[in-house]
């Protein structure tokens, strides 16, 4: 690649950074949400450091032999954001995509159409392999790499550098040469509007705000002694669970969800549904109610609703739940949704000090929905 190269590719166009993007680099990069996912960024940045990178940190990310792209508007050639590679093996034929997005071009599909348009070009020039890092926090992040054709690869511990000198975690997505042109399909695909409802319960994706209530719920003493080993989750690890609910659902591991009274909008429980097993299509579904939403049929409706999502739009085959033997009320919910008993695993379950629990196993087919 050269330095003077435009790509114009996907409704975007990649050029060299010019002294009159200095105020556009500003307003992309001093942005809280920049500040807080890229590395090494100054606090404040200011105009000095756009001109900086501008004159001087760009030309040299070419000099390396990586790429600095401007990603501007075709139409006005107003900057909108920045791609770029670095880290490159070319011996290996590899390198490291990034990219930033001012806060007015996002949502708009821009840093998504950069990055294929990048990609498209790195491989037309002999790249063979592409890498692109998140923060697991960074659902939006996460749905560009996806919608740019890059496929999840697994956690980079301990990867990045955190401005207090820590360390933290990024998720790795990867995309080849050989890998078909456009979005990958996802495990578990977005709920359609975003929400599954009856009209009585609605199910929404977790958030990092439901953190509280889903403190105050999984801390119950009833809901901790049906979950295996039974011992109550910290505070740390809730807060945690709800901040990367997105990316959870967006891998492929795990979908949660909050289960919502649509008459007065408070929340009753919480819902959730896993991979067991993603070559037979079958995964494991779970659910909690806080007291005062018990006895209403709120648990079955919520598990009914999130079933018809798994056969239907995520394509499964099969659900399980799994249940500790004494559990009559949890028995009962899955078999009015059409789960039938089918095995109970003796020793199955960690307990308490080295104890083993049993497992009741239910399970539903598509035909058994009821």
């Amino acid at each position: 690649m050269s330095l003077g190269q435009v790509v114009e590719s996907h409704g975007v166009r990649l050029r060299p950074f010019r002294a009159e993007d200095v105020a556009d680099v500003v307003d992309g990069l001093a942005d809280p949400v920049s500040q807080r996912f890229m590395a090494g960024l100054p606090a404040p940045y200011t105009e000095i450091d756009a001109r900086w990178w501008i004159d001087v940190g760009a030309p040299a990310v070419w000099t390396g032999g990586g790429a600095a792209y401007a990603v501007a508007d075709p139409a006005t050639d107003r900057l909108l954001g920045a791609v770029g590679l670095n880290n490159s093996a070319p011996a290996r034929g590899e390198a490291m995509i990034g990219y930033w997005s001012r806060p007015a071009a996002r949502g708009r599909g821009v840093a998504s159409a950069a990055t294929r348009a990048l990609s498209e070009h790195a491989f037309a020039t002999g790249t063979a392999r592409l890498e692109l890092l998140t923060y697991p926090e960074n659902g939006p992040s996460q749905r560009v790499a996806l919608a740019a054709g890059f496929r999840y690869e697994g956690q980079r511990r301990s990867a990045g550098a955190a401005r207090d000198g820590g360390r933290h975690d990024l998720l790795a997505w990867v995309r080849v040469g050989g890998d078909p042109p456009g979005p990958v399909a996802r495990l578990l695909p977005d709920l359609p509007d975003g929400v599954l409802t009856d009209q009585v319960v609605a199910l929404r994706p977790l958030a990092p705000g439901d953190a509280e209530l889903m403190y105050r719920l999984h801390s119950r003493p009833e809901v901790v002694a049906n979950q295996a080993p039974p011992v109550p989750p910290t505070r740390e690890a809730i807060e945690r669970r709800c901040r990367l609910a997105e990316s959870g659902w967006l891998t492929g591991e795990i979908a949660r969800l909050l289960i919502t009274d649509v008459a007065s909008g408070e929340p009753a429980g919480s819902c959730g549904l896993s991979y067991t097993d993603v070559a037979g299509g079958e995964a494991s579904v779970g659910y909690a109610l806080l007291p005062d939403w018990r006895g209403r049929g709120y648990a079955t409706r919520a598990v009914r609703l999130l079933a018809g999502w798994a056969f239907g739009p995520a394509g499964m085959a099969r659900l399980t739940a799994g249940t500790v033997p004494d559990n009559t009320a949890s028995h009962r919910v899955l078999e009015r949704v059409g789960f039938e008993r089918e095995a109970l695993q003796r020793g199955r379950l960690p307990g308490l000090a080295g104890t083993r629990l049993d497992d009741l196993t239910f399970a539903l087919l598509p035909t058994d929905l009821r």
